[in-house]
């Protein structure tokens, strides 16, 4: 168990592991790795290396909305979904205020978050401890420690607990940032596409029609316009010798 754990496991032995672990995603950040596979393998690790017995990690999608998208069991799921239900929990309020938030004691009485506490009661959770997953100062997400157990996550817990978060966030970023590289790649390669093919139709049509370059694009555009068409697709046509375009901008499908 996740204490046990913390009495055996000397400074030295954390460090090591702790090491070995960062070593592990680094390499895994160089390559073509799954996001959610590896936010997984990120809330095995809490387990793994902290005084914690299981980590949930929520992430906001596109709409705007928390989504829990990793966690270590079936008791975590149902703590975090009963707090995305809710609307509320340490894990909703971290990303709210891209605070870290700490329950010390889940069964205290007077305090925020009557339904959590019960939920994670009921799982066999004594106290929390969420981590905001922060992008350029705002909060992208949160990562939620449940230990079975009363008390605060102090020292090196607290410490690795947000390394690990920031490791979380990072392999967010970068996934965003490739899949967003990778649209725009294909993007510029459309965008140079047409012009290439726009290029050719203009020296087709203006060969065909007898009228100079400038003439030519400006019957492309009319042609485009009056037709309600893509000019790239226009210009493909022309090259291809299905449409011809005269210099008075009338039209001949072939």
């Amino acid at each position: 168990m996740a204490h046990e754990q913390e009495t055996a496991m000397s400074g030295a032995e954390r460090e090591g592991a702790l090491s070995a672990a960062f070593i592990r995603f680094a390499e895994l950040l160089t390559t073509d790795y799954d996001v959610i596979e590896l936010l997984h393998a990120i809330a095995l690790e809490c387990v793994e290396l902290l005084a914690v017995d299981a980590a949930g990690l929520l992430l906001v999608d596109a709409r705007g909305e928390l989504e829990l998208v990793a966690s270590t069991s079936e008791g975590v799921d149902f703590v975090e979904v009963m707090q995305l239900n809710a609307g509320d929990g340490p894990c909703i309020r971290s990303f709210r205020t891209g605070s870290i938030i700490s329950v010390p004691d889940v069964r205290a009485v007077g305090t925020d978050w009557a339904h959590f506490r019960l939920a994670a009661a009921q799982r066999g959770f004594a106290s929390a401890y969420a981590v905001p997953l922060r992008l350029r100062g705002e909060a992208i997400g949160s990562l939620g420690l449940f230990r079975r157990r009363v008390g605060e996550l102090h020292g090196a817990d607290a410490a690795v607990g947000q390394a690990l978060a920031a490791l979380a966030t990072i392999a967010i970023v970068q996934e965003r940032a490739t899949r967003e590289s990778t649209i725009l790649a294909e993007q510029l390669q459309r965008a140079l596409e047409s012009r290439i093919v726009i290029e050719q139709a203009k020296g087709v049509l203006a060969e065909s029609a007898g009228v100079d370059v400038e003439e030519a694009f400006r019957l492309l555009r009319q042609h485009a316009r009056n037709h309600n068409l893509n000019l790239r697709a226009v210009a493909e046509r022309v090259v291809d010798r299905s449409l011809s375009i005269t210099g008075s901008a009338g039209t001949r499908s072939s």
